[in-house]
């Protein structure tokens, strides 16, 4: 478990701030979610390529460990049920009920192979990009989050979650595929909370930063993300980042 530094609330401060400041140059074109395992021998590479894309200022990149490979020997030590919960959720809302790994899914609609680079490009080209703004700046002793408001959403509803993520894991594997390896994770999820709904009208939310004091968490993502009929999970139409200096946590 990571400590909780005394700079914690300064760093987040400043870099709420400058978030805010820099929205308009930050502006989050996609949202890549990969669904990968340690017992998978085919997913580092995926693992290896998503670190490219976490550098990016206009990609928020989320790395899912899902349990399904678990029954192999090695027990995941950064999977949750949670998340293939969502991977399946996903597939279902699809209607072709793939689940693999890895496997990419484009702002909350599109799949590829998580590996494969040209794919994940081409999913991001035809997939619809986050369109509702959101902004972050600091009130008090709390992050604020505004939503803005788009016409013709009062019938339909999305839901706000607050992602809290290690930016990079390091894990030396004991067992299955992966065997004798020291494996890296970037932007590995450890926690989706939700924390508004949003139905088309403008809402703010004061985040206050016991919320970050949460686990192995040290980066945070807002993800927007719009409930299909039966709640099954749709796209994601909005997303913003909360940073903070590397080391600083």
């Amino acid at each position: 478990m990571l400590s909780h530094k005394p700079a914690l609330a300064a760093a987040l401060i400043c870099t709420a701030l400058a978030s805010s400041a820099a929205a308009a140059e930050r502006q989050i074109g996609a949202v890549i979610e990969l669904f990968t395992s340690q017992g998978c021998s085919s997913c580092p590479p995926a693992d290896e390529l998503l670190e490219e894309y976490a550098k990016r200022p206009d990609v928020v990149a989320l790395s899912y460990s899902v349990d399904y490979w678990d029954y192999q020997g090695w027990k995941d030590t950064l999977a949750s049920h949670e998340f293939t919960d969502r991977q399946k959720a996903y597939a279902a809302a699809r209607g072709d009920r793939q689940v693999y790994t890895p496997q990419v899914v484009v702002n909350g609609q599109l799949p590829a192979i998580g590996s494969n680079d040209k794919a994940i490009k081409e999913a991001i080209e035809h997939s619809a990009k986050p369109f509702v703004p959101i902004d972050v700046s600091m009130n008090g002793d709390a992050v604020s989050v505004s939503v803005g408001k788009v016409e013709g959403w009062a019938d339909r509803k999305a839901t706000l979650w607050l992602v809290l993520y290690d930016r990079h894991a390091q894990v030396p594997i004991g067992r299955g595929e992966n065997s004798n390896k020291t494996l890296d994770y970037y932007n590995a999820v450890r926690r989706m909370q939700p924390v508004a709904m949003w139905r088309g009208e403008p809402i703010k939310v004061d985040l206050p930063m016991s919320k970050y004091h949460q686990g192995d968490a040290d980066g945070c993502a807002l993800i927007l993300q719009e409930e299909s009929p039966g709640g099954v999970a749709g796209p994601i139409i909005g997303a913003a980042r909360i940073e903070s200096p590397a080391g600083s946590w």
